[in-house]
């Protein structure tokens, strides 16, 4: 029962994410108004961690078979693609690692500033 109930929450802020696509004509995923609206949810304390963290570790852990159906979409599109292989793999791994650095650098800067909150703090 816990399990349905967690998922429950993480399928309402999803849900609210997709109203929010239709009501907001803004070219933004519907998926990233829900996470955008969890964050939000989880920083002000409206949601604890403890009430979604079960579920959320689940779902972290199948993500990987998430990505099969787009796999396959990718190689029933191959001829479309053969002729721009090349530039498309470049784009991806020149995006991959900007996100991955300016993702670091900003977790780099997070921590920082909660290192110097907490010697202030001290």
């Amino acid at each position: 029962m816990k399990y349905i109930k967690q998922f429950s929450i993480i399928l309402l802020f999803s849900f609210v994410g997709e109203l929010l696509h239709v009501i907001i004509p803004l070219p933004i995923p519907a998926s990233v108004y829900g996470l955008v609206m969890l964050l939000l949810a989880l920083c002000l304390g409206i949601c604890k961690v403890s009430h979604i963290r079960e579920t959320a570790e689940f779902l972290i852990e199948i993500m990987p078979v998430m990505f099969i159906p787009a796999a396959v979409g990718l190689l029933a599109s191959w001829s479309i693609l053969k002729p721009i292989w090349i530039p498309v793999s470049v784009i991806t791994v020149v995006t991959t690692v900007l996100v991955m650095a300016v993702t670091g650098r900003i977790t780099q800067f997070i921590i920082r500033r909660d290192r110097k909150q907490e010697v202030k703090d001290i």
